[in-house]
């Protein structure tokens, strides 16, 4: 059946044209016997995609933006028939394995229908570039891909995530504020604890990188969140607005963090600026496209001012423990330990991403939405004296 798939694929994948995936999808319709190496080709696709930088999360989301949901939950079952090569995984790749779409069921309208798709699937991921690689592919040594557990980290993570959570889920601003400035807190000395820890034990000292998704719409305003989180936590953020996602370059805790708060923040925004929005419908605006865009745009800012503010106040905070002699800072000095990681992050920053461009950004233009935006942003601030998220 190799002859059928050959034939399919010169005519479909490497043309631009309908006229050729119908060609090749009528070749696969009349070849049932096929269907199994079709499969198989197309798992060598995606680990082609792997070879290339390419997450499972990146690919399914550039699939669903380009085509659509269907594709997606395709090209979800050839990544998860694939990855069951691999003994082990890389670190984030489990919890992105855990969040694929659901494959198509087998029950197909038609075969033509079904090979023009895997086809139509198959053309964009040969379309695939090189991108900056993330962590080690799968299929690494082993040593590539283990992650020492650092002690409590998973039940610590698991109560942050709680208290996210229920600031994200209540209704009442105050409680919401007494949530994350909880989480916050626990979320800012773990990170200066692992800090000290990995300058005590010369352990941690290469910075990793992660990447965040950035939907349509509002894809800038958000990308501004994402990258006043990241800021706040000592990372660096590089937003590709292409392939709608942005690369977050730092230390493991504090990357785990810029994950935990930019997701819960974005929620918490989106929430707002929901109800925002019926009040203005209710008094008789309709200017929804710019009101979003506004609101969004002023809590992103107003949330980056607030969260270097936090930043500032918390290391200023553990700096004096230490010279006190009471916190952990007071055997290693805490702010050469921080500024050392920054410039780590920062090098390793540069060596990924050589050449990046600044973007003019599209000003706000519904003072209702920019105001309503900014109050809350002050709403979703971490606590009175609490620290915000940082390293």
């Amino acid at each position: 059946m190799e002859p059928v798939i050959d034939q399919a694929f010169a005519a479909a994948l490497y043309t631009d044209d309908d006229a050729g995936l119908d060609t090749g999808a009528s070749l696969l319709a009349a070849a049932p016997a096929a269907d199994a190496e079709l499969v198989r080709r197309g798992e060598e696709f995606v680990r082609r995609a792997w070879e290339r930088g390419w997450l499972p999360a990146d690919v399914v989301r550039f699939v669903r933006r380009d085509l659509d949901e269907h594709a997606a939950g395709l090209a979800a079952g050839l990544i998860a028939a694939e990855v069951r090569r691999y003994p082990e995984l890389p670190p984030r790749w489990r919890s992105q394995l855990d969040e694929l779409p659901a494959a198509p069921p087998p029950g197909r309208p038609d075969r033509f229908s079904y090979a023009s798709a895997l086809l139509g699937l198959y053309r964009l991921l040969l379309t695939l570039p090189v991108i900056e690689p993330v962590g080690p592919p799968p299929g690494a040594a082993r040593e590539a891909l283990y992650r020492p557990p650092v002690a409590g980290e998973p039940r610590m993570l698991t109560r942050i995530r709680a208290l996210l959570a229920k600031a994200e889920a209540t209704g009442f601003p105050e409680e919401a504020e007494a949530l994350s400035a909880k989480a916050q807190e626990l979320m800012a000395r773990h990170s200066i604890d692992e800090a000290l820890l990995a300058a005590r034990t010369h352990g941690d000292r290469t910075p990793g990188a992660c990447r965040i998704g950035v939907d349509a719409p509002y894809e800038t305003a958000k990308a501004i969140l994402l990258d006043a989180v990241a800021s706040a936590n000592r990372c660096r953020a590089v937003w590709n607005s292409d392939f709608g996602f942005t690369t977050v370059v730092g230390f493991e805790a504090d990357l785990e963090a810029v994950e935990l708060l930019h997701t819960s923040l974005l929620v918490q925004g989106t929430a707002a600026m929901t109800r925002a929005e019926a009040g203005q419908r209710a008094g008789g605006r309709k200017r929804t496209k710019t009101f979003r865009q506004s609101f969004l745009m002023a809590y992103a800012q107003r949330l980056g001012a607030r969260l270097a503010d936090g930043t500032a106040r918390a290391t200023a905070e553990a700096d004096a423990e230490g010279g006190a002699g009471s916190g952990a800072g007071a055997a290693s000095g805490l702010l050469p330990v921080l500024a050392a990681r920054d410039l780590a992050v920062t090098d390793t920053a540069e060596k990924m991403f050589p050449r990046t461009t600044t973007t003019r950004v599209r000003g706000a233009t519904d003072l209702d939405g920019w105001t309503h935006g900014t109050r809350a942003a002050d709403r979703a601030r971490m606590g009175g004296r609490t620290p915000e998220i940082r390293d």
